[in-house]
Order: C-alpha cells, then structure tokens, then sequence
C-alpha cells in the first residue's frame, strides 16, 4: 500500500499537466506515452487498473480479419500494423498464434473464398505472419483431431497473436512504465466534480474535486487538460462535464467460459454458431477459454446468465469430437464484459438493423476550448495508436511535450533479456518443473517483471524458499508475492486474484478458498489487514455466483 499511498500524497493538491479519468487500456497506454514525453501525469480510476472492460477480453490481439467483410480496409491495415508493432515490441508477452477456422453450414462463406480473404488479410499486415493455407477435411484431423468434421466443407488456417499471460495484466504494464518515468497513477479515486478556472492566474486549469472509493477520504488537484478514457462509461462523464460530442457509445456483451484445457496444440480453433456469428476456443496455458458471445445491451454491467451459458456450451459440444460433452461442472471461471462501440451521435439508437457490424475503432475528439479529451472505444491491439494520438492532441492544446526519439512503449532490448536468462539459466530456472507449469519460472518473471526480474533472481539466491509456488496451481511464486506487495497497489484481493495474476481465472472459487497458500497471500499483502480482504473476497454473493455457472437449475437473485 505505501506505492498508493505515496501517489495520493503527489495527487492531493498537485499541479498536473494532464489528469486522466479511467486506467482502462485506453488510459493506461495514454498515461505512459505522455509521461514518455515529458508531461506532468496523473492517472485516478474508481476501481482497479484494468478493472472492468479491459479485463474481460479474449486475450487476443488481431487486424480484424472478419472487418474486412465490411470493406473496412483502412482500419484493418491500421490494426494489422500495430499487431506487427507490438508483437516486435513485446516478443516475451505477446505471440503469434495460428487460427483455425472450421466452416460449416453456418459460415458465410465458402472456404474457397474465406482462403481469399486470408490471403488479403495477410498481404494487408504485410505479410508479417505466417502464411496462410486452405484445409479439406483430412488436413482439419491430421492438425487438430478433436475438430467435429460433420458439415464441415473445409477450414483457413491463418495467424494472429494472443496475450500470453491475461488482459489485465498487460495493461498494467502500461501503468508500471508510465510510474516508472514520473506519472501518478492511483486506483480506487473516482472523479467527484471538476470546473474550469477562468480567473486570473489560473486561466486554463481544471480544479477537480477526488474521493478515495477504499476510504471515503476526499482530494484536491488541478490539470491544465483532462483525458476521458472511462471506456464504455464515456457518455456518463461527458454529461457530467457538460462535454457535447460527435460520437457516442453502444455496448455489446460478450461473456468467456474457462474450462480445462480442451486441445493439445496452442492454437486457436475458430467457429461460427447458429447465429452466423465467430466464437473460439482459446489456449490459456492449462486452461481453455471459450467464447465470445456478441448481444447489444443497455447497461454496462452484465453477468453471465443461464442461457448464456447453456448456449456457449451447445455450440462448442456441436463443433468438437470429444470422447464426453464439456458440462457446467467443468467451467471453472468466467468472463463477461462489455464492448464499448463508436457510432455517431445522431444514430436512432432503436435502429439495431447492423449493430453486429460495427468494428472496435476508436475516435478522439478534443474540446480546445474546454481542453478535454474524449476517446472513444478501443481494443488492446489499438493501444499503440491511441497513445500516439493522445501526445498529438495534448500538442494540439498547447501543452509541450518532448521529443525523445525513443519508443515509450516495448519491453527491454535482447541483450537484456539475453543477460537476463543467462543468469537464470546458472540457477537452474530454465527448466520445466514436473506438473507444475505450462513454461519455466524464468520466462514467466521476465514476460511479467521485465528488468525488474533481476531483483528476484537476487531475492530467489538468497532464499530459494522464494521461487515456491504460493498456491498450487496457480503459475505464482513466493517472490512474485513480495514484489507485488511493494509495487504493484493491491488494494482488495481480487485486485491480486484476478489482475495481477490470474488465478481467479485459472482456479475455481472453492480451490482457491481452500488453498494453503492463502492466508499467507494476504498477510504479505494486507498485513493487519489480512482478515478484513479474505471477508470481503468470499462472500455468499460471490460463492452464489460461482455455484450458478456450474448448477442449471441455480436460481438467481
């Protein structure tokens, strides 16, 4: 906590160039692009980092292979390119990964010319990937043997990449590198008020009025700009403000079931449903994730229901060849999120004819008089962009930044890692220990900690105790936990469980409250605190929630 709290004390009552509400990845990417360069930061969210739309993602970075079916060349040439740009720029954390797409009655296409499509799409991100190819039926069993081939009139096998590790923590290393080079960035600080000055000697600066949502205590700061980047809550804020825009917000809903893994091969296995719409079946290191479902809703918050569920479930068992059903028993944790899409402001919002279409491009637009920022939606292959965007529009309003000459993203250059590994290797961390992981503890620190996994290799040679698994299972070690106590503001459990890590995701409710390991977690984190977090982590609500993924007949409240 005393990252946090050395934060609050920079915010409260600070001076700032820039002040960003929401630490989504929209914000996270914002804030370390303009500390980058130069600019004075401050970052608040009312919840975690990464702690609403930005945690519920397939985990996929793509081009938008299926928005070329609606001619929108130019936006998939965009994302085709910062795909390229951050797998160079995050080879440890971000990997190409190949797709394939089994097609059926219920493709729209024929594969013939799906494979046409995958050409294009390949020549459109430069050819960067591996090629892609054309499968019959023989070639679909030979590659993945557990594809049902009934109905199926052949398959494109073609690359994206994926997150390694989990969503939410990839954005917050965004947050980390914007700390690293001066930002202040706090969790659990919502916006309360905020007016603009125009009295002499304050002409141009935002007085907003903050509140800690952990303890009620209330804050003071000014900023020359402010930056909207609450994602799918970007309409509720700009009314707020009294903000008028071009372009506003529709929410789709999209909900991911993780069960145990399902195929050998890290591959991703593409389908369409009943509905003619794409889901997959995603690799997570022992788990697989299926998903996403696409359904237009009117509230941010969602949950996944019963027929969500039981229709996700029918679909896949509908598309594998598995020697039983996956049932809800086997669902160990889930997802569910909402897509926050951009469509001009004058669209009849009764008008849902082609809502399914629209694509996850982002817009920005700047208020010069107000000195206010909106960005509206966004995906994580887009973050690159929008960071960039943002330092052009900050310059639009007058604020300056440096110009470096150096990336403000990626991770530490080869020679690094080289050394890095070098020294993990001499300590026996480069290798698989038996049944306990996917991966060898030092590529997991370094995909996570980077250059500051030096320091728990110090740490692990002075303790070995350290490199031990805090809760089976969970690909988590004793060193990891204390690193992440001194800096990473975990401020509840679920903010370690599910973001930090993902062991919430990985484990299910009842493994992880029985976990030896637990209490020893929270003690490190929380210290005196330890009990209260544990409380307020396993609740009738959330126990509740977890049984209904798993029991059919589980009413809801």
């Amino acid at each position: 906590m005393a990252l946090r709290e050395s934060n609050i004390a920079k915010l409260d009552g600070g001076t700032f160039d820039v002040l960003i509400i929401g630490g989504g990845i929209n914000g996270a990417a914002s804030a370390a692009a303009l500390a980058a360069h130069g600019a004075s930061t401050a970052m608040i969210d009312r919840g975690d980092f990464a702690g609403f739309t930005s945690m519920e993602s397939s985990n996929l970075v793509w081009g938008g292979f299926k928005y070329l079916e609606n001619y929108e060349f130019q936006l998939v040439r965009k994302l085709c390119v910062s795909r390229n740009k951050l797998i160079k720029s995050y080879p440890a954390n971000l990997k190409e990964i190949r797709f394939l797409a089994a097609l059926d009655q219920h493709s729209p296409y024929k594969p013939w010319f799906a494979a046409l499509g995958a050409t294009g799409y390949w020549g459109i991100g430069n050819f960067f990937t591996k090629p892609p190819a054309l499968l019959n039926r023989k070639q679909i069993k030979k590659r993945e043997p557990i594809v049902n081939t009934d109905g199926v009139g052949g398959a494109i096998e073609y690359s994206d990449a994926y997150i390694v590790d989990n969503d939410s923590r990839f954005v917050f290393s965004f947050v980390r590198s914007a700390l690293n080079v001066g930002a202040t960035c706090v969790n659990y600080v919502e916006l309360v008020s905020a007016e603009r000055s125009s009295g002499e000697g304050q002409q141009g600066l935002w007085h907003a009025t903050l509140r800690d949502t952990h303890t009620g205590q209330v804050y003071q700061t000014r900023a020359r700009a402010i930056i909207n980047a609450t994602g799918p809550f970007v309409d509720e804020l700009n009314a707020q403000q009294g903000i008028k825009t071009k372009h506003k917000i529709v929410l789709s809903k999209g909900i991911h079931l993780i069960v145990p893994r399902i195929a050998k091969h890290e591959r991703v296995l593409a389908f369409f449903d009943d509905t003619e719409r794409l889901f997959y079946v995603i690799p997570m290191g022992p788990r697989s994730v299926i998903g996403t479902t696409d359904e237009r809703v009117g509230e941010a918050y969602t949950e996944v229901t019963d027929e969500d569920r039981d229709f996700l479930l029918s679909q896949i068992n509908a598309r594998l060849d598995l020697d039983r059903d996956i049932t809800p028993d086997d669902i160990i944790s889930s997802r569910c999120g909402v897509r926050p899409l951009v469509v001009e402001a004058s669209d009849d919002d009764s008008d849902e004819a082609d809502w399914t279409s629209l694509s996850r491009k982002h817009a920005l637009e700047i208020d010069l008089e107000d000195a206010y920022i909106t960005i509206f939606g966004g995906k994580l292959t887009d973050c690159v962009n929008i960071g960039n965007e943002v330092c052009k529009a900050i310059r639009e309003l007058g604020i300056t930044l440096e110009k470096t000459g150096k990336s403000w993203y990626g991770e530490p250059p080869k020679a690094t890692r080289n050394e890095f590994f070098r020294q993990a290797r001499l300590m026996g961390l480069n290798k698989l220990r038996k049944g306990k992981s996917f991966e060898t503890l030092a590529t997991r620190l370094w995909r996570r900690y980077g250059l500051r996994a030096f320091a728990m290799l110090e740490a692990i040679r002075d303790d070995p105790t350290m490199a031990d698994d805090i809760i089976e299972g969970a690909d988590y070690v004793r060193v990891e936990l204390f690193y992440a106590a001194k800096t990473e503001m975990i401020t509840k459990l679920d903010d370690f469980l599910r973001r930090r890590s993902k062991i919430a995701l990985v484990l299910g409710y009842d493994e992880i409250r029985e976990a030896a390991g637990l209490r020893e977690a929270c003690e490190l984190l929380f210290g005196d605190e330890a009990d209260a977090r544990i409380e307020e982590y396993f609740t009738p609500e959330r126990a509740a929630a977890s049984q209904a993924l798993k029991s059919p007949d589980m009413s809801r409240a």
